[in-house]
């Protein structure tokens, strides 16, 4: 009788344990969590923004000027050969592209040393490089400012979960400090997250803008090399 009723009890407790409901689980939402940084994500989601406006405007752009005919120069080879400057001029402003236009200017000042030719090309050049790269020094900010402001998150958040300290006294409890640890953390990790993926935008550009001036660097030799060409 008396194992009788340890096997009674215990199965009452079994039930009753497997009769419980069990805890619901708590899941984490980003935008809940990212309203607990406070004010400091204003400037860092703008600063997202403005970083991920201008990576994807420059890289339209950058593509375009990397597009390159492979018959260009030949082309401007026949013309000058057979005189036909103004054609060879319409042909640069067709192709419209960087390495066009400094044909284009080379062509320009035909007949003069070439020396003045050279200067000519480079000026050119050194604009259209300077066009290129417009808008990366603003994503190259970014990426160091964003982390700054995460950080100076983390200062404040600090200084509002240890001013809630001291005015709980006694009845401190982990819900008063949760406001000013959300700040710091989630702050740090926005800044943080932020500068990660504008310095890799700004690298990206950069490498396209190299290559860019690679292609540049590349047909002012062409063409420096066809006006030393002899005229069969």
């Amino acid at each position: 009788m008396h194992l009788l009723n340890i096997i009674l009890d215990s199965t009452a407790i079994t039930s009753q344990f497997l009769s419980q409901t069990p805890p619901e689980e708590v899941k984490m939402d980003l935008l809940d969590l990212a309203m607990k940084g406070g004010w400091i994500m204003i400037p860092i989601v703008l600063l997202s923004v403005v970083a991920i406006f201008i990576y994807i405007e420059k890289f339209f752009a950058i593509r375009k000027a990397a597009k390159e005919d492979k018959s260009f120069m030949d082309r401007i080879r026949d013309y000058i050969h057979d005189g036909k400057i103004e054609a060879a001029l319409n042909l640069c402003k067709t192709a419209d592209t960087p390495y066009s236009r400094l044909v284009e200017k080379g062509i320009t000042r035909l007949g003069r040393p070439m020396a003045d030719v050279l200067v000519a090309i480079e000026n050119v050049g050194n604009m259209e490089v300077a066009k290129l790269e417009k808008g990366l020094s603003v994503i190259a900010t970014v990426a160091a400012a964003a982390p700054m402001i995460g950080f100076l998150g983390t200062v404040t958040g600090m200084v509002t979960a240890f001013f809630d300290m001291s005015n709980a006294g006694s009845a401190l409890d982990i819900g008063i400090l949760s406001k000013g640890i959300y700040e710091a953390l989630v702050t740090t990790v926005a800044g943080l997250i932020v500068g990660i993926i504008a310095l890799f935008l700004y690298n990206h550009l950069v490498s396209m803008v190299d290559s860019v001036v690679h292609k540049m660097e590349a047909r002012t030799m062409d063409f420096m090399d066809l006006l030393n060409e002899p005229v069969a």
